[in-house]
């Protein structure tokens, strides 16, 4: 069986764009959750979001620019980011054999709201030629082949908030299984527009803004939690074959062991006990490894009042006395939930994690919950955390439930 590692990171998150940048926000429990502007919150309540500081223009063209959709922008900057952190160029042999698996909830909910806002509003309102190649779900995958010369599958997967680990495990499967020998992965959203965020107000499960401290709205795991923030951002990673990266002298953070996904098929927003654990325990037992092997947990942690407690009796069932002893914690705290973009921000967390040694907080966890009884790593982060390997949880809409397990390549008997 092939293996399969980890070469190149890009990210663009609320709390800050690069690996450096972004996991020295999370160390430091930094939160980017802020009020939206007017212009976004119209007249929502509450007004809070996480937004990205991305300038199109600094990375691409003023065409290339007003032809592509916010989404499918913040995806081909990340991607290019990671390959420039892999040092990989794709040359035309390799194209051939590299695949593009990205995740997106929503696709690109600026274009679609912004057309039917000027069609409804204005009779006199044309519609650009490019509105439907630049609203299609898979126009972020298809522009990143484009771009950087991706000849080998090319998909896209919309799996609500775990979108973009199941386009991660889905590439680990294809280099595993040798459809492909490298690949493009990960996901991106961009759906802080007005039109998206009422919707997402109807169902009654965003935080109420913190009356002390707006950047501490999103406290999951707390018993004074009420519901998650929305952020936008982009995370891509570079996976290779062990053997060709070793090859060209590829620097690895780390090897992709282990994928779960499984689903509720009970209710369209109620996670289950059920889903989750058979995820974990698919994931770990593709990994091989035990269950005292796990050094860090990532989270899903989107603090709502259900998927807390279901997420933490999930880790109880797996790892029984185990689950008390490993550092868990839920970086939405402070860069928000991301949706398509959530599972491969947090992978990455994970996998830096790992290669740090320092489990970043749960922040503002202010008053454990009882009924959510683990290390949740309140306020501050954890250093010198021995870490040979990390899980990174995904649980979604429609009961669709992603579990990535990775693993030091350098770690002893691993």
């Amino acid at each position: 069986m092939r293996r399969v590692v980890v070469t190149g990171l890009g990210i663009l998150s609320p709390v800050g764009s690069g690996k450096k940048q972004f996991f020295d926000a999370l160390a430091a429990g930094h939160s980017a959750i802020r009020r939206l502007p007017a212009t976004s919150a119209d007249d929502l309540s509450p007004k809070l979001g996480a937004e990205l500081a991305f300038d199109p223009l600094a990375h691409l063209s003023r065409r290339k620019t007003a032809e592509l959709d916010r989404t499918t922008q913040i995806s081909l900057v990340a991607v290019q980011q990671a390959l420039s952190d892999a040092g990989l160029v794709l040359n035309e042999p390799d194209g051939d054999r590299c695949g593009t698996y990205w995740g997106t909830g929503m696709g690109s909910t600026q274009t679609i709201e912004s057309s039917y806002r000027g069609m409804f509003s204005d009779p006199q309102y044309r519609i650009r030629p490019a509105t439907i190649v630049m609203s299609m779900n898979n126009s972020a995958a298809a522009q990143i082949a484009i771009d950087f010369g991706i000849r080998g599958p090319n998909l896209t997967y919309s799996t609500a908030c775990s979108s973009s680990a199941v386009a991660i495990g889905e590439a680990f499967r294809a280099i595993r299984y040798g459809v492909v020998d490298r690949a493009i992965a990960g996901g991106a959203e961009a759906m802080l527009t007005p039109g998206t965020m009422r919707g997402w107000q109807a169902l009654r499960i965003l935080a109420h803004e913190d009356p002390v401290d707006v950047a501490a709205s999103c406290r999951p795991f707390s018993r004074d939690r009420t519901g998650f923030v929305l952020g936008e951002g982009a995370a891509a990673v570079v996976l290779e074959e062990l053997d060709i990266a070793r090859r060209r002298g590829a620097s690895i953070y780390a090897e992709i062991a282990g994928y779960g996904c499984t689903t509720d098929a009970s209710h369209i927003t109620k996670p289950q006990v059920r889903g989750q654990v058979e995820a974990i325990r698919s994931a770990l037992s593709e990994s091989g490894l035990t269950l005292e092997d796990i050094g860090y947990i990532n989270a899903h942690g989107t603090a709502t009042a259900v998927g807390d407690v279901v997420e933490t009796e999930a880790i109880k069932m797996v790892f029984g006395s185990a689950a008390r002893t490993i550092p868990i914690s839920s970086t939405k705290s402070m860069h928000g939930h991301l949706i398509g973009g959530a599972g491969a921000t947090e992978f990455a967390a994970a996998v830096l994690a790992m290669n740090h040694r320092i489990a970043p907080p749960t922040a503002h966890l202010r008053v454990p919950d009882p009924e959510c009884d683990l290390d949740y790593v309140p306020n501050e982060a954890r250093e010198g955390v021995p870490m040979r390997a990390v899980m990174s949880n995904s649980f979604a809409f429609g009961g669709n439930n992603a579990v990535l397990v990775a693993r030091s390549i350098s770690a002893p008997n691993l």
